[in-house]
């Protein structure tokens, strides 16, 4: 397959995990990719293996400069942008009162007002070629959240918030949208890619099995990256895209179950919820 005519995929946060599993999926379908990272010489492996069919860029994606660079070269390079997969991103874990704003903020900066800077530099492209498709990497921590981890569901809660207005607004464009929502898988998200706030006493029994179960989770993980990758595409593929694609049988059991709760209090309450309209 030639370059000319090969698909792009473009991916941030490439240099480990899911980023790095997603460029070698590609790549092994005999795709180009646009690798980027903040520190692109991790990404030199990739280049010397493929090089007429890897671009590695630097882009931090908290930097709106970078991400409107990289789609230029991007395009300059391979002529088009099929898939943008907005990965780049880490974890907190602590309670909402050990959590400084400071880490509030740049843990949103990264995971939702990241993905957005790249998505917009990357829209003008996607709407003139009226073909593509926008990944955004959620997490079964983006339809629920876990005591410890109100930080991170706050940066994927947000970026499911947009991706639903995105895909409404780009459907009539031909660009897909799709989020994506993985259970535990074999990444750096709990290790290298993970944040653990200063303790408070008080919240012992609340995060203590929290901070516990993530730090022995890392590396244990049952889900395979690459298998994500393909899951992604065929999602991608259907006739039918859905918005939401959930990875794993644990994401999928505990979306189901936090679902089938709502429901339930929906039902419950819904005599009251509906009572409340102004009297005639």
């Amino acid at each position: 397959m030639s370059t000319a005519t090969a698909k792009t995929w473009f991916i941030t946060g490439t240099s480990s995990g899911f980023g790095r599993a997603f460029a070698e999926y590609a790549l092994g379908r005999g795709y180009n990719v646009v690798a980027t990272a903040r520190d692109p010489s991790r990404l030199r492996e990739l280049v010397d293996k493929f090089p007429n069919r890897v671009l590695a860029l630097e882009l931090d994606v908290t930097r709106s400069d970078q991400a409107d660079a990289a789609i230029a070269a991007a395009v300059a390079r391979f002529g088009a942008i099929d898939v943008l997969i907005n990965n780049a991103g880490y974890a907190i874990v602590g309670a909402v009162e050990e959590t400084p704003m400071t880490e509030l903020r740049a843990q949103m900066e990264t995971n939702f007002f990241g993905a957005v800077a790249v998505t917009q530099a990357a829209l003008p492209q996607l709407r003139k070629q009226r073909a593509g498709a926008i990944v955004n990497i959620s997490s079964m921590g983006g339809q629920m959240s876990f005591a410890g981890y109100g930080a991170y569901s706050a940066s994927k809660f947000a970026l499911e918030g947009i991706s639903e207005a995105l895909a409404l607004e780009l459907a009539p464009l031909g660009v897909k949208v799709l989020i994506v929502e993985p259970g535990a898988f074999r990444t750096e998200l709990v290790g290298a890619a993970l944040r653990s706030m200063p303790t408070n006493p008080a919240y012992a029994e609340s995060v203590g099995p929290t901070r516990a179960m993530t730090q022995a989770m890392h590396a244990t993980q049952q889900g395979d990256p690459l298998k994500a990758a393909a899951a992604i595409e065929a999602a991608l593929g259907a006739e039918t895209t859905p918005l939401r694609l959930q990875l794993g049988a644990d994401a999928v059991g505990a979306i189901r179950g936090h679902a089938e709760k709502l429901l339930q209090d929906l039902s419950a309450w819904e005599s009251i919820a509906s009572d409340t309209a102004l009297a005639d």
